[in-house]
């Protein structure tokens, strides 16, 4: 997958674009902020839509452990509590191809990675699946943790996200891959 380089105003969702101002504002002189010094509570306003992920490993064999999914990823994954599960373990097959490479150049670059993936619902209405992902490190460097903000947009509106993930009967079509450019650290 390519991910081109865009300015921060790519993101379309107000809700992703406050996350990526929120992420620039603690990294300070460092790569990726530290996750240690993020106020927890200025995020749970945004909880249902968000998901952190541990990761463990590096490069290609980097993987993302679910530390914390909110409701509306566990209702479009059709599992509440995916808490200590792998990623891989829980993205169905289908999506892995696109799903799992923007996690991995988030926790290799520790850029901001923005994906729109077109995807459909149980009564074939697409949904825009608008992805956010910001690194993090516990030592300002190496990536150890990625946050994860997913808005489902329905251009028809209302659309049924219950288990969306696994309705999926072919790979979703991408939209946009993009490395948000964040300027100096």
């Amino acid at each position: 997958m390519e991910f081109s380089v865009r300015r921060p105003d790519v993101v379309r969702a107000v809700n992703q674009r406050w996350l990526l101002n929120f992420w620039q504002s603690h990294r300070g002189a460092h790569r990726v902020p530290h996750w240690q010094n993020v106020v927890v509570e200025r995020l749970s306003g945004q909880s249902a839509n968000l998901s952190m992920m541990a990761v463990s490993g590096d490069g290609d064999a980097a993987r993302f452990q679910i530390r914390f999914n909110g409701n509306v990823i566990g209702r479009a994954y059709g599992f509440p509590d995916q808490r200590g599960k792998y990623l891989d373990e829980i993205m169905p097959a289908i999506l892995r191809s696109g799903g799992l490479p923007p996690f991995l150049q988030a926790a290799h670059d520790g850029c901001p990675i923005y994906t729109i993936h077109d995807i459909k619902d149980r009564n074939s209405r697409i949904v825009h699946y608008e992805r956010l992902l910001l690194p993090f490190a516990g030592d300002g460097r190496k990536v150890d943790r990625v946050l994860v903000s997913s808005e489902f947009v329905c251009l028809d509106g209302a659309f049924d996200g219950d288990n969306i993930m696994h309705l999926q009967t072919a790979p979703p079509v991408l939209q946009l891959a993009v490395k948000i450019e964040t300027g100096p650290a």
